[in-house]
This record gives C-alpha cells, sequence and structure tokens, in this order.
C-alpha cells in the first residue's frame, strides 16, 4: 500500500501536525512528513472512525428502504469506519447464517467494517432464545445481541440471555419498552399528545424494563447495554445502577439529543408530519437536556444513530399509519456538534470518546476506536468543524430520505474518512 501523508490536521483539535500512514497503520506523527500521496487536512479536525452501535441496514429482506452497500456508503460519508447491523431483517438475523450473510455483504461492500448483531429471541417473538452461541462463533463473531424494534419483555429469558451471553464476554442490548403501557401509544405522554389527541407513550414503560433489566443483569453478573435511551427517569436509574459498580452501558440517540416532543404539534413542515415519529418517541425539553448532561458526564456512554431507513410510501402517509423511525447517519456528528460541543458540554476529545472509543468497546470491536497514534489502524475522520451545511436528503447515499433536519442549517462536515489507511471519502465525496 502506498503511503500516504495527512498533512496539518488537528488530531482532536489540538495543533497541527502530519500524520504519516503505511500498511494501513499510523507509522509517524509529526511535521514536515513526506510519502507517496498528500492530502491536506489544514483547518481540519482528525477524529478516531467513529463506530455506531446502532445502525438498521435493512438487507437482507427490506432492500426498498435500504442495503448493506447504500448503509454503508452514508456511514463513510458520516465519519464512520465500523457500523452495528441490527437484527430486525427479513429473515431475522436470529442465526449464524444470517449473521455471516450481512457480515460477507459488509466486507463486499467496503465502505465501513459491518459488525452483525444477532437477535436475542427466536424470530424477535420473545418466546425462546436463538443460536446465541452459533452467531458468537460465526465468521461474523458476534457479541451484540438485541430484539431492537422490540423489547424483551419477558424477565425470565432476558435473564437467560443474560447468563449466557458471559460465556464469550457478549452483551444484550436492551429496547426497553414494556409493550402493556404502550399498546397503540404514538408519541410521548405529555401536554402535547393530550392536545393533539394522540394516545401517550409514558416514560415510565422505558423505566420500568431499564430499572428490571439493571437488576437482572447485576443479579446474573453479565453485561447490560440500553439502546435509545430518551428519558430524565432512565437517566437516573442507569446513573445509580453504575454507582453501584454495575456493568450497565447505555447510548443515546443524536435526534433525542436536540428534537422534542412539540415538533409534532408546531415544526415548520406544520402538524402530525410523521417525519418526526421515532421509536422511542422525541421527549421533551427538560428530557433533551437531562441527556445531554448525562451523555457529558458519562452516564451514558455513546452516541448511537438509530439509523432507521424508510421507503417514501411508509413514511409520507397519516400520521397513525407511518412507521416509525429517522435515518441519521449522515447527519450524526454535526448534530453532536451543535448538541454537546457548541453548547461547551463537550470537547473534540469528549466526542471521540463517545462516538468512537466508547461504542467500539462496548461492541468489542477490537481494531476501532483506538487513539491516533502510532501503531494504530489508520481509522481516521476530518472533520471541517467551521462549515455549515444545509441539509437536502437528495443527495444522501442512504436509499431513504426520511431525515428530520431536511433545510435545516447544520454545523459541520465530514471532508474524508479513512479504514485501515485506506480512503473511503475524500473532500465530502466517496472515494
Amino acid at each position: 500500500m502506498k503511503t500516504i501523508v495527512i498533512k496539518g490536521a488537528r488530531i482532536l483539535g489540538g495543533e497541527p501536525v502530519d500524520i504519516l500512514v503505511r500498511d494501513g497503520v499510523v507509522a509517524e506523527i509529526g511535521q514536515d512528513l513526506s510519502g507517496d500521496e498528500t492530502v491536506d487536512a489544514r483547518g481540519l479536525i482528525a477524529l478516531p472512525g467513529l463506530v455506531d452501535l446502532h445502525t438498521h441496514l435493512r438487507e437482507p429482506g427490506r432492500e426498498d428502504a435500504e442495503t448493506v452497500e447504500t448503509g454503508t456508503r452514508a456511514a463513510a460519508l458520516g465519519g464512520y469506519t465500523a457500523v452495528h447491523a441490527m437484527a430486525n431483517t427479513d429473515p431475522v438475523a436470529d442465526t449464524a447464517g444470517v449473521v455471516e450473510q450481512v457480515w460477507r455483504l459488509g466486507q463486499e461492500a467496503g465502505h465501513c467494517d459491518v459488525r452483525p448483531v444477532g437477535a436475542v429471541t427466536v424470530g424477535l417473538e420473545g418466546e425462546r432464545l436463538a443460536e446465541l452461541g452459533a452467531m458468537a462463533d460465526s465468521a461474523a463473531r458476534v457479541r451484540v445481541f438485541s430484539d431492537d424494534g422490540k423489547c424483551v419483555s419477558d424477565a425470565v429469558l432476558m435473564r437467560r440471555a443474560l447468563e449466557y451471553v458471559k460465556a464469550f464476554d457478549g452483551v444484550v442490548a436492551q429496547h426497553a419498552q414494556e409493550p402493556r403501557l404502550t399498546k397503540d401509544a404514538q408519541m410521548n405522554e405529555g401536554a402535547v399528545s393530550g392536545r393533539l389527541g394522540l394516545t401517550g407513550w409514558p416514560a415510565v414503560a422505558e423505566e420500568a424494563i431499564i430499572a428490571r433489566d439493571c437488576l437482572l443483569a447485576a443479579h446474573v453478573g453479565s453485561r447490560l447495554h440500553v439502546c435509545h435511551l430518551s428519558t430524565a427517569g432512565s437517566v437516573e436509574i442507569v446513573r445509580w445502577a453504575k454507582s453501584k459498580g454495575w456493568d450497565v452501558t447505555a447510548e443515546v440517540t443524536p435526534h433525542h439529543l436536540l428534537l422534542t416532543d412539540d415538533l409534532v404539534e408546531d415544526s415548520p413542515v406544520g402538524s402530525y408530519n410523521p417525519i418526526y415519529k421515532v421509536n422511542p418517541p422525541l421527549r421533551t425539553r427538560a428530557d433533551v437536556e437531562a441527556l445531554r448532561a448525562a451523555l457529558a458526564d458519562g452516564t451514558i456512554d455513546c452516541v448511537a444513530t438509530d439509523h432507521a431507513p424508510h421507503p417514501l410510501e411508509d413514511k409520507e402517509t397519516e400520521w397513525a399509519a407511518a412507521a416509525m423511525g429517522m435515518i441519521g447517519l449522515e447527519t450524526a456528528l454535526s448534530v453532536v456538534q451543535e448538541a454537546m460541543v457548541e453548547t461547551g458540554l463537550l470537547d473534540w476529545a469528549g466526542v471521540a470518546e463517545r462516538m468512537s472509543h466508547a461504542p467500539a468497546r462496548i461492541g468489542r470491536v477490537a481494531d476501532h476506536g483506538q487513539p491516533i497514534e502510532v501503531g494504530a489502524p489508520a481509522n481516521i475522520t476530518l472533520y471541517d468543524a467551521e462549515a455549515r451545511t444545509e441539509v437536502d436528503p437528495a443527495g444522501y447515499a442512504s436509499k431513504s430520505r426520511n431525515t428530520p433536519y431536511e433545510g435545516r442549517s447544520l454545523p459541520g462536515r465530514v471532508v474524508a474518512t479513512f479504514l485501515r489507511g485506506r480512503p473511503t471519502v475524500l473532500d465530502g465525496k466517496l472515494a
């Protein structure tokens, strides 16, 4: 492989340096370095390649919404070098065969590494455990298991899953939603849902499951990860669990750090717009502030996109019939900059910890999430924090267009992404 010199990059926002990349690793960091090729990174922040713990690539089965190819293109353009592909495909990723198929599709696409997430239960039906051990031993080396989209609501089954994954250092990632408390729920339960006449989705439906599962994880001595945490009460439960020394981690989505439930009633695109329909629902301003503070102080470990692509016909319909979810890979870093960096809650080292180091550690992705230093894999994102971009989903790599930020000006722009020293994005375009 040719040597590449990244000239004048500011690692984590520090002083400008040159980064020499050779054979897929960082070979030298210094001044006035030379190589076979040069990438001008003056004025750009260098971050370790981003890692997403929560991406819906939809393949196999819903290639009308997204494929591994298009989803990983979007990931690379968003600065990601690794993503975890959720299991709610068709067929469900509940066997070694399906997770290996997804893993190989990711290898063939080559835009970023794809780590399949295995289902906890067969068919996501919550009745019996899936082939957890076989998926862990497969070529895909699955370490994260989740029925995301559905909650493992049976406490006995959840306990068994937590016990099982201990054998191979796995983690159960729970979609915390008590189904009996959210039957026919449409949006956050509160003043706005009351005024709009939409069935409310109470915070306690999330919080009750998180509390139960923290206790179960502690009881069996296993690892629990909480998907897309969304309420102030959930923050306090996770904070309590961590104070006990329990092995509990949590993620928050970019949209839950920025958007609130009042957009369903009053937004630039009018009321009842299904673009704001998401699971878990957008919450209140008080919840957003609590989530930001928790991400800043480490109670919430990482940011995960919950990139949820849908075809046009599934979102541009009446509210009750619309699918839940938003795309997020290509805007995640910009949203985090607006919500966390520009508010002074995080510096760029903090962003690297929460969007690269922590998710790689939780997902047990050994060759990602490492600091940019000599000897480390050259998974690097170059970011222009001074740029501003008006969101236009028509130009996105994702097959879907269901972004809540269309027409909105967001800070920052991913200029380049390197996967083990190979550029997957240069000058904001796929390489």
